[in-house]
């Protein structure tokens, strides 16, 4: 068996019918709305008249205007982090580095034991926080020398770096390397400080130093805590399960815990032929909705290791006489919002089912304000699929920070989730989805509801039933800390086909909100060149919630910043990206405590140009550019076009490699951020990269490993500016 190729969005799994937008909203945007900047009377009013300073108050006491202070870094194909003049690296962790003493240090060998990998750093470094820790072991959210940083480990890759000779080739697996790869898996949380250099590194042996693996024990709250579709052989209560998979990205509290996101967590569940026979129709409708066909075999192949309970877990067929009795309902309890308390080891951590199941790629929150509800936004990463929102019932108490998984459970368990529709006019609605509303009952044709518990299951499903806008891929999302405006990267998507084509099966033409249809030629390594079609390079949508309230459930919108080649067509280069500050497949997404707004790409169409990267930008705000056509001839609303002194490239980083993962010390002096699968198409006979060691030795040989990156100035002062 060669080295599985993980499971992502190729597998469309939305074949719900909802209409395009253009179809839905016949609105013509006409020469005088144009010149108006292109917001029709509906926009105008949701946008009123909130300025940058908008939650700063008055002018007199905004902030100074943040203006980028570094020189562009050049695209690049070097097997290195490369950073502006007067910045420098060093690594903070890498895959196998022992967080405790007793541990022998990583041998580049793959021997370490499988055990182990409970106390070392796990492999795919992606989404992380950085949180201030006070002197007696609490949050202190303003404090930047001394911290914990939690780290997700999305998956293991290929993974040639994690055993001795790689993975083994068979139908089935080797044990030993199946736990290996378990251990392996979800969340790192290190103490990190500050050095008399300025430098930040790991403190090896703190107490709060921890794993959380695809096999810690959690526990089920809210909707579904006890529910049918949660009852496993591990837990016939419903009310626990084993492991978070699959970690992308991220979120966090403000009462200073750590959210967690299951995305691709079909990489190891997989589910055998003839299993529908097994199901009721019900049951059929939400597996495939799922990407969960009978006879589906994961990459990983982790059920396939042996009898041991740890491996037949992941199977989600049907091989018992009730759901108590085997793995059937494994699939539920995955895709999960996970709540962790990062300064206290010991606590149990918590699958927050009220914010939904789908392919979570991060939970982010709007700025917490007293007696205002807790909002969290959320990407479903996968082509055709949503963007979402979580309101808490419970309204926000600063007496709450340091209330750990107690504080969770009042903000999190209670509340109420929606989905995005983004109409063509520049306006948006957020549509609920709870039982007994909206036709999220048992009269649902499609797919008939039971309970609270089987709509956020089946949040897909009821988003389908509701007509929500299907998406580009919604991967990282954002918002900015000066005015409440939240960001969402759509990262691309080759499912959409040209306006004047009739689609087929999953296929969707562009609308308003996600407009583009080009075509972009790639060069293979090989000379050969290959097409790209629909939307290879991604954008970046964002909305402002309306009357700034983050509790609305209408909005305006417009797109921040189109990826595209500094060279292409202008309607397909809409943002005027130039040498500078050009990208594609936006990914990672994070604006730091001051404000400036940081852009990570994890990219398929412009590698045979330049490796990965991760931008700066000084952002506007919704409506501060105007309308546009886009390549295929679809109208849209795009925000004020970029220049050198809004949008400029920080770092390159080395071949192969998803940039991912960012964190920012509240005193913008420290940057942390993860460098993801270098050398993802080589293999361990031939390394297409040798980073981090080629970090600091161009001669390196050793394996390429993920690794947390630590970013500074050398003269110590603030990132980016």
């Amino acid at each position: 068996m060669t080295a599985p190729s993980t499971y992502d969005d190729n597998e469309i799994v939305n074949p719900s019918t909802n209409l395009h937008m253009d179809e839905l909203i016949a609105v013509q945007l006409s020469r005088r709305q144009a010149l108006k900047g292109g917001m029709s009377v509906t926009a105008a009013a949701l946008l009123g008249g909130l300025s940058l300073s908008a939650c700063g108050g008055g002018s007199d006491d905004a902030p100074a205007p943040l203006q980028l202070g570094f020189k562009a870094v050049a695209k690049n194909k070097n097997d290195l982090v490369t950073v502006p003049e007067g910045y420098q690296v060093s690594i903070l962790h890498a895959l196998g580095d022992p967080l405790q003493f007793g541990e022998e240090s990583w041998k580049d060998d793959g021997s370490e034991t499988a055990d182990s990998y409970n106390r070392r750093i796990g492999d795919g470094h992606d989404g992380m926080y950085y949180f201030g820790l006070s002197d007696d072991g609490k949050f202190n959210a303003d404090r930047s020398d001394r911290g914990l940083l939690a780290v997700n480990h999305e998956y293991v890759v290929a993974p040639y770096a994690l055993h001795p000779n790689g993975m083994t080739k068979g139908a089935t697996r080797v044990p030993s390397e199946v736990e290996k790869e378990i251990y392996a898996h979800g969340i790192s949380v290190v103490e990190v400080k500050r050095s008399a250099g300025n430098d930040m590194v790991m403190v090896r042996g703190s107490r709060f130093n921890r794993r959380v693996t695809s096999a810690t024990e959690m526990v089920f709250t809210g909707p579904v805590k006890g529910n049918a579709l949660v009852k496993t052989k591990f837990s016939p209560d419903g009310l626990k399960t084993r492991g978070t998979n699959n970690n992308c990205a991220n979120g966090y509290t403000p009462w200073g815990t750590y959210i967690t996101c299951e995305e691709n967590w079909l990489n190891v569940v997989g589910r055998a032929a003839g299993d529908d026979a097994q199901r009721d129709a019900k049951e059929v409708v939400a597996l495939k909705r799922y990407g969960l066909p009978e006879n589906r075999k994961s990459p990983y192949l982790w059920d396939t290791a042996g009898t041991d309970d740890l491996f037949v877990r992941w199977t989600s067929s049907v091989t018992g006489a009730a759901a108590t009795d085997d793995y059937r309902n494994i699939a539920n309890t995955f895709g999960w919002v996970v709540e962790i308390d990062p300064f206290n080891p010991t606590s149990t951590p918590a699958k927050r089912s009220a914010l939904g199941r789908f392919n979570h790629e991060g939970a982010w929150p709007a700025p917490a304000v007293a007696g205002k509800p807790i909002v969290m936004y959320m990407g479903d990463d996968a082509r055709n699929e949503y963007i979402y929102k979580f309101v808490s019932k419970a309204v926000w108490d600063p007496k709450d920070v340091n209330g750990g998984m107690a504080a969770g459970a009042k903000y999190l368990d209670e509340g109420t989730l929606y989905v995005a529709k983004f109409n063509a006019d520049g306006t948006g609605q957020w549509l609920e989805l709870t039982y007994g509303k909206n036709g999220l009952d048992a009269s649902n044709a499609a797919y008939p509801f039971a309970d609270q518990g089987d709509v956020v299951t089946h949040a897909r499903l009821a988003a389908d039933k509701l007509g929500a806008t299907k998406m580009d891929r919604p991967e990282w999302g954002a918002v900015n800390p000066l005015n409440g405006e939240a960001y969402m990267t759509l990262t691309n998507n080759s499912n959409r086909v040209d306006p004047g084509a009739s689609p087929t099966g999953s296929q969707l033409k562009p609308d308003a909100a996600n407009p583009r249809y080009y075509s972009d030629n790639y060069t293979n390594a090989d000379g050969t060149t290959k097409t790209n079609k629909g939307n290879p390079h991604g954008h970046i949508i964002r909305w402002r919630e309306n009357a700034g309230s983050v509790a609305a459930t209408a909005f305006a919108w417009d797109i921040y910043l189109f990826g595209a080649e500094a060279d292409a067509a202008a309607n397909v280069n809409l943002s005027g990206l130039t040498a500078v500050n050009d990208f594609s497949s936006p990914d990672g997404l994070y604006f730091d405590p001051r404000g400036l707004l940081w852009i990570q790409t994890d990219d398929g169409a412009y590698t045979d140009v330049t490796n990965c990267m991760m931008l700066a930008a000084v952002p506007g705000q919704v409506g501060d550019g105007g309308v546009a056509t886009a390549a295929g001839g679809t109208a849209t609303r795009k925000g004020a076009n970029a220049s050198a002194d809004t949008v400029r490239r920080f770092l390159v980083g080395p071949k192969d490699c998803e940039i991912t993962g960012i964190a920012v010390t509240p005193d913008g002096k420290t940057l942390f951020f993860n460098v993801q699968h270098p050398g993802e198409d080589g293999s361990l006979a031939s390394p297409s990269s040798r980073w981090p060691a080629s970090q600091a030795n161009p001669s390196a040989t050793q394996r390429p490993r993920s690794a947390t990156v630590v970013v500074t100035r050398k003269d110590g002062g603030a990132i980016g500016l």
